[in-house]
């Protein structure tokens, strides 16, 4: 056999190579080979939000009916028959402080004659056996 001395042999060279100023340059290599932009982040509620809008203004405008109700329910303008209640129930005003506020036109306007035919009067008192009170009337 042949006689192996270490020194002298040629050595095997390792695989793996190191370059020159690798650990150097690395973060700039790394930094380069990253995306340019960073894309845009969308949340969850970005596509919903027209909806969430619109379904905020309904509930708006539905809370809003009830007052717009109130407001033009509570007018000032008076009815008749709310006027009629008004002086009926007050007793310090009597028949002729009516005809002092009166014009002459709705004294005019009163005096219409009303047409009713011999036939309905006696319907009318034959109907109704209290005729005193009729009559009185």
């Amino acid at each position: 056999m042949k006689t192996f001395k270490l020194e002298n042999e040629p050595k095997i060279e390792t695989g793996f190579k190191t370059p020159d100023h690798y650990f150097e340059n690395f973060s700039v290599k790394m930094m380069q080979q990253l995306p340019a932009r960073e894309p845009k982040v969308i949340s969850i509620f970005q596509k919903r939000k027209n909806l969430i809008l619109m379904v905020a203004a309904v509930l708006v405008l539905a809370m809003m009916i009830p007052i717009f109700n109130y407001s033009s329910a509570s007018s000032n303008e008076l009815d008749a028959t709310e006027l009629e209640n008004y002086i009926t129930y007050q007793s310090n005003l009597n028949q002729y402080d009516l005809i002092s506020g009166l014009e002459d036109e709705d004294i005019n306007n009163m005096n219409t004659s009303i047409a009713i035919e011999d036939e309905a009067i006696e319907d009318l008192l034959s109907g109704n056996s209290n005729l005193e009170n009729l009559i009185l009337e």
